[in-house]
């Protein structure tokens, strides 16, 4: 049988902000990745600290994205 809650279609402002979340969720990790990875960006970091802040920086997207994935479900 199929739940009656997942047949509910999701009002377009909903819908609307879990892309926005899923795109910012991008943006962080590639920001992260970026800071990580790309030699050329102008931080004065020590190669730990740049692993170190990219690091949280996609961590701080994969919260926010399961926050955001929990309220969209009901959870």
């Amino acid at each position: 049988m199929l739940n009656s809650e997942s047949d509910e279609q999701k009002s377009p402002l909903r819908r609307f902000l879990f892309i926005l979340g899923a795109a910012f969720f991008v943006v962080v990790v590639i920001l992260g990745l970026m800071i990580m990875f790309w030699d050329k960006l102008p931080l004065h970091l020590s190669q730990t600290q740049r692993y170190t802040f990219g690091g949280l920086f996609i961590l701080y997207g994969v919260l926010r994205f399961i926050r955001i994935f929990r309220t969209d479900t009901g959870r």
